[in-house]
């Protein structure tokens, strides 16, 4: 496909999205009714995609075709050359598209940011003197992070494994552990570090995360809503521990044994029903389910389809799932709470009103990671009785 086409394409899938369709879903639809399309094809075509959904309303929020006329505007692409009406790409501009296009938009701090204007309020009283710039950060796209399984190798040996399959890292400057990938991304699950089980995808919050957990040798760790299993595996690559993966919906688990392996490391995975038979545990990290606001510049999609009803649901959820967890933690033990999200009422609401509800539960350490150049937003409150 020339570039053009690609610009097409995106346009396609844009204007499904606007019906309502998940982006997701779209995008997977075109990729099956358009065979012509190689690989290349469809990762251009997602970052179309996925670049306008991080700015859809500083971008005007129009139809497919204006969206992308803005994209390519702000990215200082060839107008001309995408827009030609040549070989499948779009037609060329009109004057009256031209002129708007030069006509300057004032636009509302909410609008400036990329954030539904329903949340702007909630979003500045969460993030207070960080906001605009944790909005602005989310408009670009993520940068790719592996987490180095250091009980095979060490960090300078997987950057030279790396190296050699074309992929080139940098340490995390202040996480152990971590490299942030530079250059040749989709490489990486291709590359021998990766299929050996040396490196695993893992945002730097992510292993942040699991850094500031203390885990004492022989300590028993749950993965209470575990999904793809990632801290699990975090936990056990990172500690002497005997780690312990649960997801109320099991499937969500299904490749994890998969990865343990190939990462040589041993997860136990345990049904609901056989918590309370399994523990307690010393360690029980609950990453709840929660509006991934952290984290929306991967998923951008989830940003402009989050209500105020869905974020009700998620607190209540959020406030179970803290109830639950912590009937599994030992006498000594301790809570993880933690999201991926930047909002308060995901995340010191639910705290404090948990501890404000069960006076013997105190918060001993706080961190909030707000999205930037060094990771995704995250939320981590560890908790203990006495």
């Amino acid at each position: 496909m020339t570039p053009g086409a690609r610009v097409a394409a995106a346009i396609t899938i844009l204007d499904v999205i606007r019906e309502g369709q998940a982006a997701e879903l779209a995008l997977t639809s075109w990729a099956r009714g358009s065979r012509f399309a190689g690989s290349k094809d469809r990762a251009a075509i997602r970052d179309h995609v996925f670049d306008v959904l991080r700015a859809r309303r500083s971008l005007g929020d129009g139809t497919g075709r204006e969206l992308m006329m803005q994209l390519v505007k702000r990215d200082g692409l060839s107008m001309d050359t995408l827009f030609s009406g040549e070989r499948h790409a779009p037609d060329p501009l009109t004057e009256e598209e031209r002129a708007v296009l030069e006509t300057p938009v004032s636009l509302s701090p909410a609008a400036t940011c990329d954030v539904p204007d329903w949340l702007w309020p909630h979003w500045k009283d969460s993030l207070g003197r960080h906001s605009e710039i944790a909005a602005l950060a989310q408009q670009s796209r993520a940068d790719v992070f592996l987490r180095v399984n250091q009980r095979r190798a060490t960090v300078q040996n997987t950057m030279d494994m790396l190296s050699k399959d074309g992929i080139s890292v940098v340490p995390h400057p202040d996480i152990d552990g971590c490299l942030r990938v530079t250059d040749n991304p989709r490489r990486v699950k291709i590359a021998e570090a990766f299929v050996d089980g040396i490196v695993e995808l893992q945002d730097a919050s992510s292993q942040f995360a699991i850094n500031a957990v203390t885990v004492s040798d022989g300590a028993r760790v749950l993965d209470y809503c575990a999904g793809g299993g990632g801290k699990a595996l975090g936990f056990a690559d990172r500690y002497n521990a005997a780690v312990f993966a649960h997801d109320i919906a099991p499937a969500r688990m299904k490749d994890l044994s998969t990865r343990a392996a190939r990462a040589k490391v041993e997860i136990t995975q345990v049904a609901t029903d056989s918590l309370l038979s399994h523990g307690p545990f010393d360690v029980v990290f609950c990453d709840a389910p929660c509006s991934g606001s952290g984290t929306w510049r991967r998923t951008p999609d989830a940003k402009w389809r989050l209500t105020q009803e869905r974020l009700d649901t998620l607190n209540a959820m959020q406030t179970e799932v803290v109830a639950g967890a912590t009937q599994l933690v030992a006498d000594d033990g301790v809570l993880a709470y933690a999201t991926c999200s930047v909002l308060s009422s995901e995340n010191d609401a639910i705290v404090d009103t948990f501890c404000a509800a069960n006076p013997d539960w105190h918060s001993v350490q706080r961190h909030q990671l707000f999205p930037g150049p060094d990771g995704d937003g995250f939320y981590l409150n560890l908790l203990r009785k006495f």
